[in-house]
């Protein structure tokens, strides 16, 4: 009997893709006025949106003591939950949120994916090659809409990201405002964009959660220090915003921690590298892509070393299950032939190309287990 497979995410319901379509409406944006009709906001004036690279609602319930604004906010009823898309890794998750489509639609489709113009894996975290963000992702972003709703849109992130391929491709639209790596500089950039025009939506990032989670493990006090300091500055946050402003926060995917000796490095498995040209995705959703004709013999290798661990599927069997949501066909060769998803907490790496701080790496993400899924979405009146 073959393995009951993890259900696909609710595109159209309750991911992240429903959500800024959600903030649009409820800042009475025209053009999204029938998009993602599920999730329901609060009307608003002005609308702050938060997001906290890593922060898995899971984990966050688990380590609730550190965070007592959002405990708090939780029991107030302030709280849902969200679902990232497949896999669940940052860059896929800001194509939800930034575009409002699935994977398939957007074409974020992993860490690391096939250029199929090139035959090179571009990681589109890093974006680390001659690729024309507008051109990979070439939909209107929900920014855009809002910005031509009449709304000022302004983005509150590390001054490199402006610019950069990750943010042209997903969340252009609107101003960006760099700010250095300080909480507090986040805050008061973002307390300054909000009161600057009557109808605004202002999106703060915060990734250091994310970085302490893969460094030390979401498990560890690290951890839970540095969500004490996120939690600290969304309550000063929340105190400091105009009044009338409603204050969204979210994630975009949580982790999972993965002991050294679960680890499969591919530098040493032969049998797993037969027939494969490159293998890309994230050590929990690898992503192979293989010679021609050569997936059903790929994915029984790896069925066979793996077993129970990993959900093995040919992208045919993945795109059926509606892991990606509808699938465009300029995005299906960025795909892997198969795909390999991990159940228990075992991932992949290779040591032949990773650096040896990536391989040291703790917590892992981009399965579909609820620890990687499920993200928190708190709605604060201010």
């Amino acid at each position: 009997m073959l393995p009951v497979l993890p259900a696909a995410p609710a595109y159209g319901t309750d991911t992240l893709a429903d959500l800024l379509p959600a903030v649009g409406r409820a800042l009475g944006v025209d053009s999204l006025a029938a998009a993602s009709p599920q999730l329901l906001l609060p009307r608003a004036q002005r609308i702050c949106l938060v997001l906290v690279d890593g922060m898995g609602d899971l984990a966050l319930q688990a380590r609730s003591g550190h965070a007592p604004t959002l405990r708090r906010w939780r029991s107030e009823g302030l709280h849902r939950t969200l679902g990232a898309g497949f896999p669940t890794t940052t860059a896929t998750s800001m194509g939800l949120l930034g575009t409002g489509l699935p994977p398939g639609g957007h074409g974020l489709v992993g860490y690391e994916v096939l250029d199929p113009e090139r035959d090179e894996l571009l990681n589109e975290l890093q974006w680390n090659g001659p690729v024309d963000p507008r051109r990979w992702q070439p939909h209107t972003t929900v920014f855009q809409q809002v910005a031509a709703g009449g709304v000022d849109v302004v983005r509150v992130a590390p001054p490199h990201f402006d610019g950069s391929g990750l943010t042209e491709a997903a969340l252009r639209g609107g101003r960006f405002v760099g700010t250095p790596e300080r909480l507090e500089a986040r805050v008061d950039a973002a307390v300054t964009a909000v009161r600057s025009a009557p109808a605004q939506l202002t999106y703060l990032y915060w990734g250091r959660l994310d970085a302490t989670g893969h460094a030390e493990g979401v498990d560890s006090w690290q951890w839970g220090e540095e969500l004490g300091r996120v939690d600290a500055a969304i309550a000063e946050l929340s105190r400091r915003l105009p009044r009338g402003t409603l204050l969204v926060v979210t994630a975009d995917h949580g982790m999972v921690d993965v002991a050294a000796p679960d680890r499969i490095d591919l530098a040493h498995e032969g049998a797993l590298r037969a027939g494969v040209r490159h293998a890309g995705g994230e050590p929990r959703a690898v992503q192979l892509y293989v010679e021609p004709g050569a997936a059903p013999q790929v994915a029984a290798a790896w069925r066979e070393r793996l077993g129970a661990s990993a959900d093995v599927l040919l992208r045919e069997e993945a795109v059926a299950a509606g892991w990606f949501g509808p699938v465009e066909e300029r995005v299906a060769p960025r795909i892997g032939d198969v795909l390999v998803v991990m159940r228990e907490q075992v991932a992949v790496v290779n040591s032949a190309r990773m650096r040896p701080d990536t391989l040291r790496l703790v917590g892992q993400h981009g399965a579909l287990s609820d620890a990687e899924r499920l993200v928190p979405l708190f709605c604060v009146p201010c």
